[in-house]
């Protein structure tokens, strides 16, 4: 099967088994919420895995060995099998093979379950390790907006708004690689306002952020509130130069520092699995109307 839709409520969700990811989700009145992967950015809300951001010289290194790996990892190109498939529910599931070993030389299982509700999408990530060594992984969402979510509003009209105000500096990153020193924030208590200048630096991080959810929103219209567990980084970001789409991205894992040579396990942000054991993370989309 290449792609299944969820339907609950009156709203809908498109998943397709490459990389699987999220390509559609429709809210009551038919509104499409996601980024339709056009020029600008040719995916909708790709999975980040085994890494989140990018890798010193694109490589991993683990016993002094090193190996190849891309920004934010394979798990986003690869095929996943579809382990269980519902009207409003679905579970896909990727192992490691060959492949996966010549960049990421570890034993794992990557279980994505996609359940849709009365108006929210709850999404969830669960990493096992299946080998007999600590698995060292990051994991992170994607999730591509539209914005403006209501085309004949402008995107100044939008902002974030967090559950908790949100007063610590902000990381940012230099070739896609985490500066060493922390930003002043651009949020304004619990209040971020977008516009395109905010991105022309890249992404906005927030490391270890008080709140749990965040609301995106302007005064009518669509609005979409996520919240996360387990995650331990809040990625924000647009492609700069005025593309249409915002990305609000719980992330467990971070670019490598720009002056980090050490091994993949003593990376920032790295989750260490024991042998057996496993991770789950969560966020959720929840759909209502601006106010």
């Amino acid at each position: 099967m290449e792609q299944l839709t969820l339907h609950a409520d009156g709203i809908s969700a498109t998943i397709v088994g490459q990389g699987a990811e999220l390509v559609s989700l429709r809210d009551g009145d038919g509104i499409e919420l996601l980024w339709q992967a056009g020029p600008a950015w040719r995916r909708h809300s790709p999975v980040l895995f085994p890494i989140v951001g990018r890798l010193k010289g694109d490589q991993l290194r683990h016993r002094g060995q090193t190996y190849p790996m891309t920004q934010h990892g394979f798990a986003r190109d690869r095929r996943f099998a579809w382990a269980e498939q519902g009207p409003a529910s679905c579970t896909l599931v990727l192992t490691d093979d060959a492949e996966t070993r010549t960049h990421y030389p570890f034993a794992f299982r990557l279980a994505i379950g996609y359940e849709l509700s009365p108006r929210q999408l709850g999404v969830t990530f669960e990493v096992t390790n299946t080998g007999d060594e600590l698995l060292p992984a990051s994991i992170g969402a994607h999730p591509a907006f539209n914005w403006p979510l209501l085309p004949e509003l402008s995107k100044e009209a939008y902002r974030l708004t967090f559950a908790d105000n949100e007063p610590a500096p902000v990381r940012r990153l230099k070739d896609g690689l985490l500066l060493p020193d922390p930003q002043p924030t651009p949020i304004e208590g619990k209040t971020l306002p977008l516009s395109e200048k905010l991105f022309v630096d890249d992404a906005v991080i927030l490391d270890k952020p008080v709140s749990g959810s965040v609301r995106y929103a302007a005064g009518r219209g669509p609005a979409i509130e996520m919240s996360w567990q387990g995650f331990n980084e809040l990625g924000i970001w647009s492609k700069p130069g005025g593309a249409p789409f915002l990305c609000i991205e719980p992330w467990h894992g971070i670019a490598s520092p720009v002056d980090f040579d050490g091994e993949f396990a003593d990376k920032p942000g790295v989750m260490l699995i024991e042998p057996g054991a496993r991770r789950v993370l969560s966020y959720r989309i929840s759909l209502s109307r601006g106010s």
